[in-house]
C-alpha cells in the first residue's frame, strides 16, 4: 500500500512540474514589449562613439551569453532555457530601439533586467552596437 502511495505522489509532483514546465516554456516563446515601448526615442541613434562604447559595454556583459557577435552563441548562454536571441536576426533588428531598450530595461528569465545596474546612456549605447549586429 504504500509503494502505491508512494509511486501516486510522485506521479502527481512530476504532472505538476511538466504542467508547469511547459507553461513556462510557452510563456517564453515570444517576447512582447508594451506598445509604449515603441514610442521611447534613442538619444544617441547614429552616434558613432556611443555605438564604439556599446561595443565594448557589449563584449564585457553581454557576449558571454549572447555571443561575440550576438547570435545567441555565448558559452554562458548554452545551458539557458530560452536561447539566447540572435541580435543579428530579423526578427530582433526589425524590433524598434524602443522595444530593444524596453527589453534590456525590464528583462526576462533568464534574461536579467538592467534598470538598476546599466546606467540608461549605457543601454542607450548597446542598443546602437547592436545595430550594428545585422546579417
Amino acid at each position: 500500500m504504500k509503494t502505491k502511495q508512494y509511486i501516486l505522489k510522485i506521479s502527481l509532483v512530476s504532472a505538476i512540474f511538466l504542467l508547469f514546465a511547459g507553461f513556462n516554456s510557452f510563456a517564453q516563446e515570444k517576447w512582447v514589449a508594451p506598445e509604449s515601448a515603441d514610442k521611447i526615442t534613442n538619444p544617441v541613434k547614429n552616434d558613432a562613439s556611443a555605438t564604439a562604447s556599446g561595443k565594448k559595454l557589449f563584449n564585457s556583459l553581454c557576449s558571454v551569453c549572447h555571443g561575440p557577435k550576438g547570435r545567441g552563441d555565448g558559452m554562458a548562454g548554452a545551458g539557458l532555457t530560452p536561447k539566447p536571441a540572435n541580435l543579428s536576426s530579423e526578427t530582433v533588428q526589425a524590433q524598434s530601439d524602443g522595444v530593444l531598450f524596453w527589453k534590456l530595461t525590464e528583462g526576462r528569465t533568464p534574461m536579467p533586467a538592467y534598470k538598476t545596474s546599466i546606467p540608461e546612456n549605457k543601454r542607450w549605447e548597446i542598443i546602437n552596437y547592436i545595430r550594428t549586429l545585422k546579417k
